[in-house]
């Protein structure tokens, strides 16, 4: 572990992850620590997770599952892909992935903004509660299955079954959709939708791309509501 000018850096080749996520740990708000740089992270598990101050942390390099969960109040940059349950359960913040994430990314997230400027694998979005999550590229299978709040952005395409048994959340996707899953239907975008797509939209970085490009997604209201008229099926 080096000191270069205000920044801290944590080379994973020479020192442990552990080290590494206990002195992330330690920072409090106030702090004068508050740019970390990991470097040769070479798909290490749960690299920076539990983060609980506002800092900022590059990790120079791909990185396993669980990047990032539990994030709150972190700037997480992964200069790289990552692995399965990237930004798990966030709570607020943000993480950034420059490549791809693997399945179940933001699973669970209650705040902040998870960007993945490459493609997300199946479950992108699982259970999310609140998390924005912006993809750059396409979605795999079950993306937002049980999606309770919060909005999921796709830029590119999505796979199979596509918000399946849905709450709340609102999803918006550009390009195709394979199918949708039970109780998720295309529906208007409004004035209010266009304006919140754009603000995902600009806190992403994403240019030149025009809300009314794509079309917005969620729930029919009918799966998880009890219909008298189908008492006897329950």
């Amino acid at each position: 572990m080096d000191k270069v000018a205000s920044k801290r850096v944590f080379d994973l080749s020479k020192t442990t992850l552990r080290e590494l996520n206990q002195a992330l740990h330690e920072v409090r708000e106030g702090s004068n620590e508050v740019a970390w740089e990991v470097q040769n992270p070479k798909g290490s598990h749960a690299v920076a997770a539990g983060i609980d101050a506002p800092i900022s942390v590059d990790v120079r390099g791909n990185v396993g599952y669980y990047c990032a969960g539990m994030n709150s109040q972190g700037t997480v940059t992964v200069h790289g892909s990552a692995g399965p349950g990237v930004a798990e359960n966030m709570m607020s913040g943000s993480v950034i992935i420059k490549g791809d994430a693997s399945q179940y990314a933001g699973a669970t997230g209650r705040g902040g903004l998870l960007v993945i400027e490459g493609d997300a694998s199946s479950r992108c979005g699982i259970s999310m509660k609140g998390i924005d999550i912006v993809v750059g590229g396409n979605v795999g299978h079950m993306s937002a299955f049980m999606a309770q709040s919060g909005h999921l952005v796709v830029l590119g395409n999505a796979g199979d079954a596509l918000g399946d048994s849905i709450y709340e959340a609102k999803l918006f996707v550009r390009g195709t959709v394979k199918s949708l899953g039970a109780d998720c239907v295309a529906k208007e975008m409004r004035p209010e939708h266009i304006a919140k797509l754009q603000e995902l939209l600009d806190r992403a970085g994403i240019k030149d791309v025009k809300p009314e490009e794509f079309t917005r997604y969620g729930s029919a209201r009918k799966l998880y509501n009890f219909n008298i008229d189908n008492a006897a099926a329950y």
